[in-house]
């Protein structure tokens, strides 16, 4: 079967000889379905992609990690990427995943996105031709004129919200990169939207489908160290470059040709553009990164949130490094605790970033590594998915294989948008509640005191002043969701 999209001579239209959209005649059909009592999974409908036909996806935000998630969606012959949107048309500078490519000397933008796509189908043709994936530099004219089924968004963090609410409203499936926000009010707007949509959802923490995440949760649910008291998360320093700035630069270079600026601030505070916030050094600044926290408290944090039921926390508070206005700390400790769930009893979970550590485990031998996730319980500790000492993990009865095993991150998702089951790190299920609890230790950092959290009302109870850290004001022009 070809990937190209070919147009039909007879689009369908409605009854006045209107030309009718893609998705509104699954809409349309599917309605009358449901009259002839039909399931409406066979059919599909608004938020399903019937299982006869293709799933089109647009990806939005094509720099390093955007680029790896088309990668991996040109993989599935039922996904056809259809159009690509980045603010930058094309340059070097990204950082690559492909190490062989050099660390940080790879292309990327709209241009490379739209040729990365159409070469992987030009070889499925027979003709070795393919030009079908159109470029868009504003993700809202893209909205406005692509009837795709799903969008892949990898943009800044300063950007999801929008653009996800937009997507969401027009009853898209969408794949988010982590942190799904930039703050603590865009995660709960989302997550009420996404409910609302019924659609696929997932955020891009892939090590939530490993055997690993599924490992941890049924070891500790067999009761293999007891009730869990305690949590201890770490993070080495961050991978992507520390800036030499700890102001603003005051040089005001040239915007690169092919990079819209305004659009890549969107709705983040108008500054002049500097090689330092573009293109990967943007999670340095306050204005558009959420730190180690957005970045890596999703991938470490998701099996801990599973794996001891948590919800909202009851207070917070956060230390660092030294600390600035403008750019994120080197270093940072936070403390959360949790209230009981259940028969499982309070909990207290500590974050240390930036190459801080907890205090080494008596249990490890000298040579022993220290893995970056220890779970104590009352009979003992988990460190990763191995009990210590390790003379405990060689006589451990390994507990029943009790949860589903996960095709795979990006299955996951394909699968939820044919209507299949939600995905591990839907939106509303996981995501939206895992981000917000991440994002809640940078409202703790900058408030510089322990805060009380009411998770239900949204709400920090003992300081009214930090309660505005809890969002941003949008620059003028832009507004989340519209």
């Amino acid at each position: 079967m070809t990937k190209n999209h070919s147009k039909n001579p007879n689009p369908a239209r409605s009854s006045s000889g209107a030309r009718v959209s893609r998705r509104t005649f699954l809409y349309q059909s599917a309605t009358v379905a449901a009259l002839s009592i039909v399931p409406r999974r066979v059919l599909g409908g608004p938020g399903q992609t019937p299982p006869s036909g293709k799933i089109t996806l647009a990806g939005i935000g094509l720099g390093s990690q955007g680029t790896q998630n088309i990668r991996a969606f040109l993989e599935f012959p039922e996904v056809q990427i259809v159009a690509a949107c980045d603010v930058n048309r094309e340059s070097g500078g990204y950082l690559s995943w492909y190490w062989g490519e050099g660390k940080e000397r790879r292309s990327a933008g709209r241009e490379p996105g739209r040729r990365l796509v159409e070469e992987a189908y030009a070889k499925e043709q027979r003709s070795g031709q393919y030009r079908g994936c159109k470029t868009y530099n504003d993700y809202r004219e893209l909205l406005a004129k692509e009837d795709v089924d799903a969008v892949m968004i990898a943009t800044p963090d300063h950007a999801h919200a929008g653009i996800t609410l937009d997507a969401l409203k027009r009853r898209k499936h969408v794949y988010c990169e982590k942190p799904l926000t930039y703050s603590v009010a865009e995660a709960r707007a989302v997550t009420e939207a996404a409910k609302q949509a019924g659609v696929a959802t997932q955020m891009g923490n892939m090590g939530q489908a490993t055997e690993s995440a599924r490992t941890v949760c049924e070891m500790i649910w067999s009761g293999a160290i007891g009730p869990v008291r305690e949590v201890q998360v770490w993070s080495p320093a961050r991978f992507w470059k520390w800036s030499n700035y700890e102001e603003r630069p005051r040089e005001t270079p040239p915007v690169p040709e092919g990079l819209d600026w305004d659009l890549w601030l969107g709705p983040a505070p108008h500054r002049p553009y500097h090689p330092e916030y573009h293109p990967w050094t943007w999670r340095n600044w306050w204005d558009f990164g959420t730190g180690l926290f957005g970045d890596l408290g999703a991938h470490k944090l998701s099996t801990v949130f599973k794996a001891l039921k948590l919800g909202h926390p009851s207070s917070i508070e956060a230390s660092s490094t030294k600390i600035n206005p403008e750019t994120y700390p080197l270093g940072v400790m936070a403390r959360y605790e949790f209230p009981a769930r259940g028969d499982m009893p309070p909990v207290t979970l500590s974050w240390y970033d930036g190459g801080l550590r907890p205090p080494r485990p008596a249990e490890l031998e000298p040579d022993d590594v220290m893995k970056d996730i220890i779970y104590i319980g009352d009979k003992g500790k988990l460190m990763g998915e191995r009990l210590i000492p390790e003379s405990r993990m060689e006589t451990y009865p390994r507990p029943p294989k009790t949860l589903p095993r996960s095709p795979g991150h990006y299955h996951e998702f394909v699968a939820a948008c044919k209507g299949g089951s939600r995905a591990g790190s839907d939106f509303v299920d996981h995501a939206g509640l895992l981000s917000e609890v991440c994002l809640l230790g940078n409202v703790a950092l900058r408030a510089q005191k322990k805060l009380a959290w009411d998770g239900a009302q949204m709400r920090i109870t003992n300081d009214e002043k930090a309660n505005q850290l809890l969002r941003r004001e949008y620059r003028a022009g832009w507004k989340l969701g519209g």
